[in-house]
């Protein structure tokens, strides 16, 4: 270390010649939010030095563009990108996002320490910098059966590997209120090591945002108006705005962003499917789409970089300046923000022609599909002539669903599903253990209008749901998943119309991206033939099984409160 820091003081200093010298370019200042005309100086991955440099093995004429730092995505699942992290960092480094801060709960909650090891091991091979957050809540909740129970003990182990920053989402914010030991022992495992500890705060009142500040939770992705985000900011919550397939809560929240509070909010996107990904990138997306609606070009890259790295401590990413990596984009114009030239650890890389390799995924990670037979009659919900239901009302764009009380379709004393009236039967199999549990309900939202679709990607526990117009292809969809050990699909008049096959966990695939992104083309042309509307559908369906986002949700024992936190039934007492 200290021969590479002579070389880079010798550098700064015109002693030594620099790898790369980028010129004529105007430099994006996300400290004072300026742009100003320099040539940027690199060795050895790091920047050296920013003036006048002339002398370099590499001379890069940027010709009057914008010189700028890498986009880092502050919190991003990529499990639910349905490709591994070496596939991943392939698929997204083309848009210039070359950091991201991920937390891998949901291979963790189909896997334990085994799917983590995984993630971190194929995560060596990727070309962006993958960091990570160790999942705090393996089960969410108590109130669903997953594949692991993940202590203090189980995670202290990772805490020695270089990619772990901190503790991610703790979502089970009922076990904060109450200081459970369990959940404080794992917050300060993290807090002992002035390691960061990322929130979950959906839903949560003013006073439970006191108590995640004082538990050190001082970052949270879930606040979906501006209010939320002001009151996060008050309470010195970094707030996380969220963009990315299902959730997109970025339009509501910039309201709230102003030059004087900027540097308290980041980019983030939680969850993104791939196509999408492939398409837009993620949080470079999300500084377009803010620039788009009215945000300073400079506040929005601020947001999408050293925000990011200064909330994380990432210390030596974010900006272009001495000291700090050389991970840079060249871009043409600060509206759009497409980079020309990607510049990684001091490397000049083609992201469209990157080949990267893989680690070996466990047998135990590939066959992760155990579950019992499921019958016609499990899927049944009982309910009298005249009898009210409760519904989970699905919402596009967002992650909280709406509790309904409709009346419904009786026939001979259950419930029958009428695309007509939005209200399909949906229910949540337990798939790790083949405990034979399933939970039962009733949705509205989807916009299927015949057949059925199933999933293996349903947030945070990964059991598999199905929601459909009938029970026949409800089953043929659960039975097809399960011989292809994880998946999407879309059954309609007893035909699969077309799948997805993801078995890695059941929620990844073990084919590069080009190859899943064409799956998921046709499995999105095929769904048009049994539902309407552009929304994301699978990606709706994949959070309507998460029971720490209000309002109402199921898993695999039943109908969720989230606001009450308990399970309640789905004919209405009221």
């Amino acid at each position: 270390m200290k021969q590479l820091l002579k070389a880079l003081i010798h550098t700064a200093q015109h002693l030594e010649e620099a790898d790369i010298i980028i010129q004529n370019g105007k430099v994006v200042d996300v400290f004072s939010l300026e742009v100003f005309d320099a040539d940027v100086a690199i060795k050895d991955g790091y920047i050296v030095g920013i003036g006048a440099y002339k002398e370099g093995k590499k001379i890069i004429d940027a010709a009057g563009k914008y010189v700028m730092p890498g986009f880092i995505d502050g919190h991003i699942h990529i499990e639910s990108t349905m490709v591994t992290p070496s596939e991943f960092s392939r698929a997204l480094l083309r848009h210039g996002v070359t950091t991201v801060v991920t937390d891998p709960h949901e291979i963790a909650n189909v896997a334990g320490t085994k799917g983590i090891q995984y993630m971190l091991d194929d995560g060596e091979n990727a070309e962006i910098d993958i960091m990570v957050k160790l999942p705090s809540c393996v089960p969410a909740t108590p109130f669903e059966q997953n594949g692991s129970t993940l202590t203090a003990d189980d995670l202290r182990p990772f805490l020695k590997h270089h990619n772990v920053i901190g503790l991610a989402e703790v979502m089970d914010y009922p076990a904060v209120l109450k200081a459970d030991d369990g959940m404080l022992d794992k917050i300060m495992m993290a807090t002992d090591r002035n390691m960061k500890v990322d929130g979950h705060a959906a839903g949560l009142s003013d006073e439970a945002l006191n108590v995640y500040s004082i538990a050190s939770i001082r970052n949270d992705h879930e606040a979906v108006t501006a209010i939320e985000a002001k009151s996060r900011a008050r309470r010195g919550i970094h707030v996380l705005v969220r963009e990315g397939s299902a959730a997109k809560d970025l339009i509501a929240i910039l309201p709230s962003i102003t030059e004087r509070n900027s540097t308290r909010f980041s980019f983030c996107t939680d969850d993104k499917h791939l196509d999408e990904l492939v398409e837009e990138g993620t949080v470079n997306f999300a500084a377009q789409l803010a620039i788009k609606h009215g945000l300073d070009p400079l506040i929005a890259i601020q947001m999408a970089t050293i925000n990011n790295a200064v909330c994380h401590q990432l210390n030596d990413k974010g900006a272009v300046a001495p000291g700090y990596a050389a991970d840079l984009l060249i871009v043409e114009d600060l509206q759009k923000l497409h980079p020309t030239v990607i510049i990684k650890d001091g490397k000049v890389v083609d992201a469209n022609t990157l080949q990267t390799k893989r680690a070996a995924i466990p047998a135990s990670v590939k066959q992760s599909i155990n579950m019992k037979k499921v019958y016609k009659e499990s899927l049944r919900i009982p309910l009298q002539d005249g009898q009210k239901a409760m519904l989970i009302e699905a919402l596009p764009g967002k992650l909280i669903t709406n509790k309904v009380v409709e009346k419904v379709k009786i026939n001979n004393g259950f419930f029958e599903a009428e695309a007509k009236r939005d209200q399909l039967k949906i229910a949540v199999c337990e798939r790790h253990h083949a405990t034979g549990s399933i939970g039962v309900g009733i949705v509205k939202g989807l916009n299927l209008k015949n057949g059925a679709i199933a999933s293996t990607v349903a947030h945070d526990s990964h059991n598999l749901v199905v929601a459909g117009t009938n029970d026949e292809d409800m089953l043929i969809a659960i039975e097809e998943i399960e011989q292809m050990q994880g998946g999407l699909i879309v059954v309609d008049q007893g035909k699969i119309l077309a799948s997805v096959p993801l078995c890695v966990g059941g929620i990844m695939s073990d084919k590069p991206y080009e190859e899943v992104v064409k799956e998921l083309h046709h499995l999105n042309e095929q769904l048009s033939v049994v539902a309407e509307g552009s929304q994301n559908i699978f990606m709706i369906l994949s959070f309507l099984c998460l029971p720490v986002i209000p309002h109402v949700k199921l898993t695999d024992k039943g109908l969720f409160d989230v606001d009450s936190f308990q399970h309640i039934d789905v004919e209405y007492e009221g």
